[in-house]
């Protein structure tokens, strides 16, 4: 998330940079004609655009942070259950999305036209013969 906010603000800070005189001597040469004038125009509007948006991109980078560890803790907790919903499934497109019933349980449909399924050689070993005695 840090990357992103990063990646933000660089095309603003390029716009604002493009629009800067190449230095000083460009800018005394030129003083006559008004250009000048509205180049320092466009470069102070940018200047205060990037100073106003520099708080909402501040706190957008220490959301990013926080929120970091909490997704980096359940992306780990889920890995081994959606790893094995995946190895399960032939094709998403073929499922409806999940649907979570009042008891907490979710279920994830076949989709009515998709083909007839057709379990995959290691998932018929690793089932359980009981159906009771199968687990996530």
């Amino acid at each position: 998330m840090k990357h992103m906010t990063q990646a933000l603000a660089a095309p603003a800070f390029a716009a604002a940079l493009a629009l800067l005189p190449a230095g000083p001597v460009a800018a005394q040469e030129d003083e006559g004609d008004g250009f000048n004038l509205m180049e320092e125009g466009a470069r102070l509007f940018m200047q205060g655009l990037m100073d106003e948006m520099d708080p909402a991109l501040q706190e957008l980078r220490d959301f990013a942070e926080d929120l970091e560890p909490a997704m980096r803790e359940m992306t780990a907790e889920m890995a081994a259950g959606l790893a094995r919903v995946l190895e399960t499934v032939d094709s998403v497109r073929y499922y409806e999305v999940p649907e979570v019933m009042e008891n907490g349980d979710i279920i994830i449909r076949r989709k009515p036209d998709a083909p007839p399924y057709v379990p995959r050689e290691d998932d018929e070993t690793d089932a359980p013969a009981d159906p009771d005695e199968a687990e996530l």
